[in-house]
């Protein structure tokens, strides 16, 4: 949204949306004559926040009212007010670098799985962030092979167990080659079999990503192991084209009842909206989040901010989400984003999910 406003304007829209933030109250040009250094009296104070309501940058929630902003206020304050002249550096580099601290003292990258990580990462997000945390599990069409297995299960069956370097694991039952059926030779020359080719396996897989798997040229197996190349071929490549189709993954969810404490969420029927989007459709969110952004001049994901209407699902179209991914290199693995209401402390929801996305994007580099 493109709005010119003058130094004036801008000064008393900035001060008119941090009032709001921090009270929650329809704010009066009185309170910002006596909270802020704006330099001009409350009669000027209140000329510019008329012509700022004309404007559609504020409203008056009932004719007796101070104003508040609208959702386009908002937008001008995040894309133009948040500027090194008026924001707090200071505070928001603090922040950051909190994020990164309590990140590297609570999660115990050797120790613990993926999952219970990233749980406690959200935690950490809607502890400092006072919002809703979303986290989604790095996606599996970016992984690459960390080991395959060849299990024998039952006489003519083996399962097939491919680990990626996320450590999510992934298996598929088969059997064995019609050939090798019938002349049902001791299961521990099986074993014995499986394990070679396993070790075949690893030795030309490992590192190779998923996608590269399902399409790989499999013409070049070795002779000695022609008799398992084609049912190899096509189970190896249908697990991990499967494996690595994109899908919508599990969302780590913290903060709900911080959250909704607040003013805005006062009604039952929203906060039913919102609960049900967070636990039953997660898949919408899920879609709505984990979008590329572009890079900004560092090579790190920008932030995305959505705001009120902006937001496409209507149960959080009264609320803000703000995102960014996570990333292995130049690869997209999942995001991180904050949820809460329009009245939100941008400036410090901006820098909880950027130090977050960027300290996920080291570790999982």
């Amino acid at each position: 949204m493109q709005v010119q406003l003058t130094n004036r304007q801008q000064h008393i829209l900035w001060a008119t949306v941090r009032h709001y933030i921090a009270t929650a109250e329809p704010v009066g040009s009185k309170a910002l004559v006596e909270e802020y250094d704006l330099g001009v009296s409350s009669a000027t104070i209140r000329n510019v926040m008329g012509v700022l309501e004309k404007s559609g940058l504020l409203y008056q929630p009932h004719t007796s009212a101070g104003r508040i902003p609208s959702d386009s206020g908002y937008r001008i304050y995040v894309d133009q007010l948040i500027t090194p002249s008026l924001r707090d550096t200071t505070r928001t580099e603090v922040l950051a670098k909190e994020v990164e601290s309590a990140l590297q003292q609570h999660l115990q990258w050797e120790d613990w799985s993926l999952e219970i990580l990233l749980q406690g990462a959200a935690q950490i997000l809607a502890s400092l962030s006072g919002c809703i945390s979303l986290i989604t599990m790095p996606q599996t069409n970016t992984a690459s092979v960390r080991h395959l297995q060849l299990v024998q299960i039952e006489t003519g069956r083996i399962m097939l167990i491919l680990v990626t370097d996320s450590y999510e694991t992934h298996s598929k039952l088969m059997d064995l080659p019609p050939a090798r059926s019938e002349t049902k030779p001791d299961p521990e020359v099986i074993d014995r079999e499986l394990q070679i080719v396993s070790n075949f396996l690893n030795s030309h897989l490992r590192g190779r990503s998923l996608l590269e798997i399902s399409t790989l040229d499999w013409s070049q197996l070795d002779r000695e192991f022609q008799s398992y190349g084609e049912f190899l071929k096509n189970s190896v490549a249908e697990l991990a084209h499967r494996s690595a189709a994109p899908a919508a993954t599990q969302i780590m969810v913290r903060g709900l009842a911080e959250v909704l404490r607040q003013p805005e969420f006062s009604q039952l029927q929203q906060v039913k909206t919102i609960i049900q989007l967070l636990e039953e459709e997660q898949e919408q969110l899920w879609r709505l989040i984990f979008e590329e952004p572009e890079l900004d001049d560092t090579h790190k994901s920008k932030v995305t901010v959505r705001i009120g209407a902006e937001n496409p699902l209507e149960p959080i179209r009264t609320c803000s989400l703000i995102s960014s991914t996570y990333r292995r290199g130049a690869v997209p693995l999942g995001s991180v984003g904050v949820l809460g209401p329009t009245r939100l402390d941008y400036e410090s929801a901006i820098a909880v999910v950027a130090a977050a996305a960027d300290y996920l994007s080291e570790a999982f580099s």
